[in-house]
Order: structure tokens, then sequence, then C-alpha cells
């Protein structure tokens, strides 16, 4: 399990520094106290991202009402790799693939990218695709925050431990290979086939780019809950 137990007495979850005494930042108070106009005395929960969480009352400053509860790490790490799309897509597939469960997200350049972000445009999108990352940790009560990490290039993650690439033709997802590689609207290219990386087949079909990888990291999450 890598979220937080939900019952219908926890209300919202918010993140913390420490869940030991937990301080909740200017913009979630300001979201939990004038948005969702929670009153002093009801009940929330607190996480750190970092496998901890406790029930508390909200209020000035939030009280804590139980136990802190320990959930381990998850086990093993799940990766998507996606190459890089267009519009708004990107964040839509870290948005799900946070709610997933999937706990390495890598945004790459594929040789067939029509996208391509330079320094400037990189910096500016990986903390909005944090952000996207940080609220979907909020809403889905994750209790392990995953990692966005930085654009790379197709030779950054070919050579990640358990990595296989996604095309049609290939065996089942596996947890053998808990790290899928998504390629871009265009298709890999012959270079990139000639890697050699074992393949998994996402579906019979020709996916979007976002659809891809979304589907990517659910099969490998149903794996994982299958396994525990």
């Amino acid at each position: 399990m890598t979220g937080v137990s939900p019952n219908g007495q926890q209300g919202p979850h918010v993140l913390v520094e420490s869940v030991k005494v937990p301080v909740v930042a200017d913009d979630d108070r300001h979201h939990l106290g004038r948005v969702l106009r929670l009153r002093d005395g009801e009940p929330i929960t607190v996480g750190d991202g970092a496998g901890c969480w406790r029930p508390c009352r909200w209020g000035t400053p939030v009280e804590p009402a139980g136990e802190i509860v320990e959930v381990p790490p998850p086990s093993p790490r799940l990766g998507v790799a996606f190459a890089l799309i267009k519009g708004g897509r990107p964040e839509l597939v870290v948005q799900k693939l946070v709610e997933l469960g999937v706990d390495d997200i890598r945004p790459f350049a594929a040789e067939r990218s029509v996208v391509r972000w330079d320094d400037a445009k990189a910096t500016k999108n990986q903390q909005r695709l944090e952000r996207v990352a940080r609220e979907a940790v909020i809403q889905c009560r994750r209790a392990w925050f995953p990692v966005v990490h930085p654009v790379g290039a197709f030779e950054d993650v070919v050579g990640l431990t358990g990595a296989a690439r996604a095309d049609l033709g290939g065996e089942p997802v596996s947890l053998d290979h808990p790290v899928v590689l998504v390629g871009p609207e265009g298709g890999w290219t012959d270079a990139e086939r000639a890697v050699d990386l074992p393949v998994v087949a996402l579906s019979g079909a020709v996916l979007r780019a976002e659809t891809a990888a979304i589907t990517a990291g659910a099969l490998l999450a149903a794996l994982r809950d299958l396994e525990h």
C-alpha cells in the first residue's frame, strides 16, 4: 500500500514538512481555510511525502489527533519515461502517473519528438510538472512523493536499470522490467529500435503518446498491487 488509508472521517489531505509538528504552508492554509472553508476542529490528514502521515484537527495551529502512521516504501520502484509531447499533455501524463503510484517519472527527447525544450523552458516546465505532481499527491493521498526527473535524452533513459521499450509486438508488461520507455507520436526510429532493450506491448492498438504512458503506469501499478 502506498497511500493514506481513506475513511469517512479524515477530511482533506495536506503535505507538511514534519508530521510530528505539522505546520501548513500559507498557500495550503489559504486553500483549506478560504476555499474549502474548513472550520476549527474539523478532521484533516497530514503527510510528509516520505512515508509518514497522521490524522489531525484543523486550526491555528493544526492539532495532531492520532498517532503517526509509517507506510513502507513502494517495492519495486516503478518508472515511466515518456517522449516529450505538445500542449498540456505532459501535465496530464504526470498527474495520472502520480495517481497510479509511479515512483520515477522521466520526460525525454526522442529523435522524432516534435517538442524541444531549451534550458530556460526545461527549468520552467520542470517546476510546473513538480507542482502538478504535488497536487496529485495531495489529491490521491500518496504517502511517498514521486520523483519527476529533469528532461533527458534517449541515451539517458535506455541505460536505466530494468528498462524496457514499449512497442507493438512486444511481450506483456512485467515487473521484471519495472521501467517502461514510451516513444513519441511519430514512433521510434530504426536507430532507437536497434538499441538492445527488452520490448513490451501496452496494447494491440496504436495508442496516442499520452495514453501509452498512462497505460504503462497502470499496468505496472496493477502488477505491483497483485504482488502485495
